[in-house]
């Protein structure tokens, strides 16, 4: 690279890491928790709010329903982050839902889990995104304009910020995260003393607002599909909690303890900020539309519903204008480092695959940070994709939302009690197999809890778009299934020592001129040097003018090399070197061709537009004929100097990632190995 593009590159990224410096990078628990359960905890800014909306559609008098909605959500999070416990125990090694999926149910169970876990994770970060400036937006009008915009500038500062590294990111958003914590706790217990204890008359202002609704005279099954959409909404605060078993190896030793210990911790703290935030808005009076300029009745004109965090804040610190404003921030800020959580699932989730040749191998590569460069490439293009094609509708995301990671809650479920199975039939102590039933209990009562959330999901979400998702996850399956077939394929077809091919009989070797200049003659002098049987320049004639000063040029020169013209009526350069050499092989089937072609080393890109375009339409096409061997030699012009005199001293491309310092241990690398070519040809 440049030195203006290298230093833009360490400016943003940072100096890069050794291999042997990965340890320093793990997180410990305080670091862990804004890093991993981010999204968990920053779903109470939408969640509550979904659940409201949708209830909505009947009314009013539907609002009755939250508080019930909100113990059912609370109650699937207290057992899926019990179970989850269960699984960074048992598989520590990060591959998460997949792993447990693989082991237990078979290796299509487990790339169905690692499907949903990708198209989620692409997901997460979109409607994290698209929330985080719906909230900006509503105290930044021009932001809220402009909505796709600003969620693209997120994501691609979030996409730099991780590509500095795990540990660095972590630091950077783990203060946002702790004063969204602080500051919505803070602004829960302030309302709710204020309207429990106090007495207080805390109104949200769309608490005098009326609600219009075509289905107000909901009943009987359309009014339980409702309550069902509705919890099937709210189940979106579940989303994040499988982040943490992909990410145990991120953590400090003991790292299984460790990751137990943040679960808790983001169960905790979600759970109560979830049913305070539905309490608070129930008592405050909050109204949510769908359709706010058909639904509301009282509003004034030109109104602008607020999100549901937006508006407590307002109620509960409206004497005190800087709660408003921290809580808003920070719930902006927090909803796009949610985003993060994400950022870091999913690099090591495709990072896993890849080793299990079910994506490419590139996922598997670190980045001169440690981080999966590449992962996390991936993951920020389709998330801007998808905040592109749905005009970063957060309403419009969630519908395709949330479908993924109960697909892999629910066969991580069914895995781990096959796993307690299997077990239980070995243990020998009575006080282990105590252990181990309670332990396939909890995940018994988690398989049925979150089987019976897909369903729901699936159900009422289906029409309304979860059905995108799911055409997204199968055409991903087969994609990693025919990578996976092709890799092995391969494998088998370069596998075993033996080699029963025919050695060639003779080598005739062809070298393409263009002009007689330095660079052909040394082609020409690199091919003597193979010492071919046959040895013959050839050239194409694409004007006659040109080519016959090159051949009276020829005659006139000491070159003892036969030069060939090849006719070219068409002007064509590729296709008659391509008939030659194919005419060459048929009369000689047993020969090896060997064709030289020179080709310029330059220092500018610009100039490489300008140079060895042939030569590069050539070789593309030559390496698809067998017996054909092609051979660049190159003639450095002068601007490729200062590219090399830059480039010495400095380690290989791929040294820092492979562990090797910089300094003269590079700089003799290349001394050495040449000194070791010319012991061998001596």
């Amino acid at each position: 690279m440049s030195k203006i593009s290298t230093a833009a590159k360490r400016l943003i990224l940072g100096r890069p890491y050794r291999s042997d410096t990965l340890g320093a990078t793990l997180l410990p628990k305080r670091i862990a928790l804004p890093v991993f359960a981010s999204d968990a905890v920053s779903s109470v800014a939408y969640a509550p709010e979904e659940i409201f909306l949708v209830l909505s559609m009947a009314g009013i008098s539907a609002y009755a329903y939250t508080s019930w909605i909100g113990i059912a959500v609370a109650v699937v999070m207290v057992v899926v982050v019990a179970s989850y416990r269960q699984n960074v125990h048992a598989y520590p090694s990060g591959g998460g839902d997949f792993e447990v999926a693989t082991k237990n149910l078979g290796p299509s169970a487990g790339l169905t889990v690692a499907s949903a876990l990708l198209v989620d994770y692409v997901l997460t970060v979109a409607v994290s995104i698209a929330a985080a400036v719906s909230n900006i937006g509503a105290a930044v009008p021009v932001i809220g304009d402009h909505k796709v915009i600003f969620a693209v500038l997120a994501i691609v500062l979030l996409t730099a910020g991780n590509l500095r590294g795990v540990r660095e990111a972590g630091k950077a958003f783990a203060v946002p995260t702790y004063i969204f914590i602080v500051s919505v706790l803070i602004m829960l217990v302030w309302g709710l003393v204020d309207t429990f204890i106090l007495g207080a008359d805390v109104q949200a202002e769309s608490a005098d607002f009326g609600m219009r609704s075509d289905n107000s005279h909901l009943y009987g099954i359309a009014l339980v599909f409702l309550i069902a959409r509705a919890f099937s909404s709210g189940c979106a605060a579940l989303t994040g909690v499988e982040a943490i078993s992909n990410g145990v190896p991120a953590f400090r030793r003991p790292k299984s303890k460790n990751a137990a210990t943040t679960l808790l911790m983001l169960g905790g703290i979600a759970i109560t900020m979830l049913i305070g935030m539905i309490v608070l808005a129930q008592k405050t009076g909050v109204k949510i539309a769908e359709n706010p300029e058909e639904q509301l009745v009282g509003a004034p004109d030109g109104y602008q519903q607020k999100t549901m965090m937006a508006q407590l804040a307002q109620a509960v610190f409206s004497g005190f204008p800087v709660g408003f404003y921290v809580v808003a921030i920070a719930t902006a800020l927090v909803l796009m480092l949610a985003a993060n959580t994400a950022f870091n699932g999913f690099p090591v989730l495709a990072s896993v695959l890849s080793q299990h040749n079910y994506l490419p191998r590139q996922l598997h590569t670190r980045g001169d940070r440690l981080a999966f460069s590449n992962g996390i490439l991936f993951l920020a293009a389709a998330a801007i994709g998808f905040v592109v094609a749905f005009g970063g509708q957060v309403t419009a995301l969630i519908q395709l939302y949330i479908v993924g990671v109960f697909i892999s809650f629910t066969l991580s479920q069914a895995g781990m009690v096959l796993h307690w199975n299997r077990l239980l039939a070995d243990a020998q102590s009575r006080r282990e197999r105590a252990r181990m039933r309670r332990s396939r209990l909890v995940n018994c009562i988690g398989l049925v809890l979150t089987g019976t959330v897909l369903v729901i999901v699936l159900v009422t979400k289906f029409a309304a778009g979860a059905w995108i998702a799911l055409v997204l996850m199968i055409l991903l399956f087969l994609m990693m299934r025919g990578i996976q077939r092709h890799y092995a394929a391969v494998a088998e077809e370069l596998s075993g020592s033996d080699w029963d091919a025919v050695l060639p009989s003779r080598t005739r070797s062809v070298v393409l001129v263009s002009k007689l200049h330095k660079p052909t003659l040394r082609a020409l002098a690199y091919a003597r040097v193979t010492r071919p049987d046959t040895l013959e320049a050839v050239t194409v004639n694409v004007d006659d003018a040109d080519t016959r000063e090159l051949v009276r040029q020829w005659e006139n020169s000491d070159i003892r090399v036969p030069l060939k013209v090849i006719e070219s009526p068409y002007r064509e350069i590729t296709r008659p070197v391509l008939d030659y050499v194919k005419r060459l092989r048929r009369d000689a089937p047993r020969d090896v061709v060997m064709v030289f072609i020179p080709e310029y080393v330059v220092g500018r890109w610009w100039e490489q537009v300008l140079h060895n375009q042939s030569a590069l339409r050539l070789k593309s096409r030559l390496l698809f004929q067998r017996g054909v061997i092609v051979a660049s030699v190159p003639w450095q012009l002068e601007s490729s100097a200062r590219v090399r005199s830059r480039l010495r001293g400095t380690a290989a491309p791929g040294a820092v990632r492979r562990g090797f310092t910089d300094g003269p241990a590079a700089d003799d690398a290349p001394r050495q190995a040449g000194g070791a070519s010319r012991r061998g040809r001596d």
